[in-house]
Order: C-alpha cells, then structure tokens, then sequence
C-alpha cells in the first residue's frame, strides 16, 4: 500500500468524537504563559475600551462603517466585567480553538506530539498576537469560533458542513475574517477528500461568506438606510470604480502584504523570509506524498487570500496585519502536516522537519511575550497618573498630543483618546481631552521644565492639568 493510499485511508476513518480535554489544557496554560506579562493588567486599544465599559453609543457608528452587529449587541450588556477577566476569556476561547482545530486535524488516531505542536505553532500567530489588543470586543465572536471548532470534535463532517453558514454569518458580525477560521476546520474535519467535494465546500463557503455580506447590508439598510459597509473616512479609502482605479490601488496591496510579512517576521529579515520557505516546502511535500490533502489546504488558503486582495483592491484600503489570522492557522496546517507526512518515509528530513518547527515555536513564543511586556512603560505612566488624579478633586484636563510621549509609541498607541480611557478605566473618573474639546479647557498653565521631561502635572484652583510635550521623535507607528 503507498502512502498516498495510507493517508486516504487515514482521514476516511475520521471518528465523530474527538479526545480534546488534554490539548486543550496543555494549551491554556501555554497561553496564558506566553501572555502572562499581560494578564494581570491587560493592554487596551483606544477603541476597544466602549467594550470594557459597555458603552454601546460609542461602537454605534462601528456597525454602519465595519457591520459589527454581534459585538455591537455584546455592547449592550449590563455587566461590566474587569479587563484582566475579559482578557483571560478570550485567552481561554484562543486556546480552545486551536487545541480543537488542532485535534480534529489529527483525527481519531488521538492527540500526539504532532497535534500538540501544531497547536502551539497555531497559538503562537503574530496576528492573534496584534488583535488580542482589542480582547474586549471580540469575545463574542471568538466564542463562537472557538464553539464551532469544538463542536468540531463531536460531530461528523455532513453535520459541521450544515452548521457553517449560520456560524459564518454570526461570526462576521464579529470580524471580517474570522468566518475563514471556520473554513479551516471544515477543512481539517473532512472525512471523504475528492476534488469534487473540495469544490463542493469552496461553494458552500462562499455562498455562506456572500449571505453573510447581504445579511449585514439588509440590516444596515433598515437600521442606517444604507444598503452597504461605507468605508470610514479615517481608513483613507480610495474606492475603485473601474479598470483604472484598481490599478492605482496595486500598490496598497504591495503594501499590505509588506506589512503583513514584516510583522510576522517580527521585522527580521531571516525570520521574515523563513516562514514563507517553509510553507512552499511543505506544499512540494504535499505535492509528492497527499497532493488531495494539500490541494485542500491550499485552497483554503488562497480563498482567503483572494478575499484579502478584492477588499483592497475594490474599496482601496489597507488591510491590517491582524486581519491574516487565518493565512498563519492554514500555513501551521501545512507545514506540521508535511513534517508528519516526511517523518513517516524521510527520517533525516522528518527530524530536521521537526526542529524547525520547534524553533519556530519557540522563537515566536520569546517574541510575543516580549511583545506584551513592552507596554509596561505605557502602564507604569498611566498608573502614576491615575494616583495624581486620586489624590485629588476637581476636574481634570489633558493638553497636548498623549500618544507621542515615549511610552505610548512604544506601546503603539495611536490615538490621544487612550489616556482618557486609561485614567477612567484605573480612576473611574473622566478627564477632559482638550485637543478633542479646547471649548471645554481653561487656560494651560505654563509648563517650566518642558525641554527635560514629557509628561508635566499642575495644580489649580481649576482643577489638576496633565500636559504632554512629546520629544521631536515623533514617528508614526506600524499598523496593528
């Protein structure tokens, strides 16, 4: 029997129930390791802080411009949960989706080192890295993802493929691309690989994908009167209207895929570079010993990046590094599948197959904690602040731009609404942003020390006065 043959047979036996507890464990406690700079006092995106707060008129205009109607509706709940326990959920919800996509991969021969390690390698994305930053709007919908990979390990394939369009339409009410994680575990589950049934599945996800897209226009419409997601003036849109349009917009998609590789490599050039020599070997792996299964995977892949280029190339933005969840979570599929596949016939390839994707692991793992310990500055500003504002009354005012001191671009903060948010959030208490309401600011008080020092605090009798004077290393940060 070849291997070819072994492999058929292999996914074909495809058990309905799926040992996931012990990954999963595993798992979380990685997680939460690798994130543990973060826990306690959760790093928080200007914009994710009407989710902390339930602050529903905030995100109001977010479901017009981006259609995120179930976060909008998490929004409207009466509990006000603390970050450090919304941030541990999502943790909990990253963790289950990777270890169930991970051990639905794997099928009924049960978790092995490679279901762990893929896990890990899943867990270990740069994306779900960046977009952990806004954890308390995307609750909702990562537990919903997190559901389906879990029913994933329950069900059979037939009952998953019937599931998925209501799954993809709830979920991108959460996130553009969270309905292509949902893909990917189609993928993984599939019990009968042919190329009719993967040609059955790309149609069935993108008749899913397009409902999802009508059924947030249809709301739109009846709740904004518009029949449409427009395109936020901030995002800097240039929309394509034609043949000529689409060409000009070429180099945003240039730039969107520099992005994306920088941020996955970390800005190192070898490790930019490793990731994506690593995923065409894995494909020529595929294309020796499972062509079927790696056809899957890559076509999986290349949908969701064909949606990627249409968004860019149509509406003429930018699409975030965050946004590529799902590029990373099918590049892992890959490259630790083809390391089992050449372990099984090669075994000098098969062991350095499995180093590398140790390395991988363990390098990515070193970065994102370093990545959520670079905030501490930004936290230790912000909680010094925070105990000014406790020691005593009267209103409180905030001059100049707060996001360009050192720690702030540090942090990546991007906008002056952060500092804010930070002081109500530790304080309870609102501060008045006079760049946004100079009518509501009295006169600044002089600043004596303005060239030593960023950050100055005065006291009056109108109130306590916090005034930035950024350093002239005014650089814009990368986008997240």
């Amino acid at each position: 029997m070849t291997l070819a043959e072994k492999v058929s047979r292999e996914y074909s036996r495809r058990s309905q129930h799926l040992t996931l507890g012990p990954t999963f464990l595993v798992i979380l406690l990685s997680v939460m390791m690798m994130s543990g700079l973060n826990v306690a006092d959760p790093m928080i995106r200007h914009d994710d802080y009407p989710a902390l707060f339930a602050d529903a008129p905030a995100f109001w205009n977010k479901t017009l411009h981006e259609g995120r109607w179930l976060n909008y509706i998490w929004h409207l709940r009466d509990a006000v949960t603390p970050a450090w326990l919304n941030f541990a959920v999502y943790q909990t919800s990253w963790a289950l989706f990777v270890a169930a996509l991970a051990v639905v991969f794997t099928g009924p021969k049960g978790a092995n080192w490679f279901t762990v390690v893929l896990a890990l390698l899943m867990m270990v994305s740069p994306s779900a890295m960046l977009i952990s930053m806004w954890f308390n709007t995307l609750i909702p919908g990562l537990a919903i993802v997190a559901l389906f990979a879990g029913l994933a390990c329950r069900v059979s394939s037939r009952t998953l493929r019937l599931l998925l369009p209501g799954f993809v339409i709830v979920s991108f009410m959460a996130y553009t691309t969270y309905p292509l994680l949902l893909f990917a575990v189609c993928i993984a589950k599939t019990e009968n690989r042919s190329l009719q049934d993967l040609v059955g599945l790309i149609l069935l996800f993108c008749a899913s994908f397009a409902l999802a897209v009508l059924t947030v226009y249809a709301i739109n419409w009846q709740v904004h009167g518009v029949f449409g997601v427009p395109v936020a003036n901030w995002r800097e849109p240039t929309a394509a209207n034609g043949l000529g349009d689409i060409v000009s917009n070429l180099p945003k998609l240039w730039e969107t895929f520099q992005i994306v590789f920088h941020r996955n490599g970390f800005g190192f050039a070898p490790l930019i570079g490793f990731i994506p020599v690593m995923l065409a070997a894995a494909f020529a792996v595929f294309y020796k010993y499972a062509r079927l299964e790696g056809l899957y995977l890559i076509a999986g892949l290349s949908v969701g990046i064909a949606l990627v280029v249409v968004q860019v190339l149509k509406l003429g933005v930018i699409v975030p590094p965050r946004a590529f969840i799902f590029a990373w979570v099918f590049a892992a599929m890959a490259m630790v599948r083809a390391v089992e596949l050449l372990s099984q016939t090669e075994s000098w390839a098969g062991r350095m197959g499995r180093n590398a994707i140790l390395l991988i692991v363990g390098v990515y793992f070193i970065e994102i904690f370093m990545f959520y310990g670079q905030h501490n500055a930004w936290r230790a500003d912000t909680k010094q602040l925070a105990q000014e504002i406790s020691d005593t009354d009267g209103s409180v005012f905030i001059y100049g731009d707060s996001s360009q001191i050192a720690s702030a671009k540090k942090s990546g903060i991007q906008s002056s609404k952060a500092l804010p948010f930070r002081l109500q959030q530790l304080t309870g208490r609102r501060a008045v942003n006079c760049i946004e309401t100079p009518d509501q600011c009295p006169k600044q008080p002089q600043v004596i020390d303005a060239d030593t020092n960023e950050i100055h605090v005065r006291r009056t009798n109108e109130g306590l006065f916090m005034i930035f004077t950024p350093s002239e290393d005014t650089s814009p940060s990368e986008p997240l």
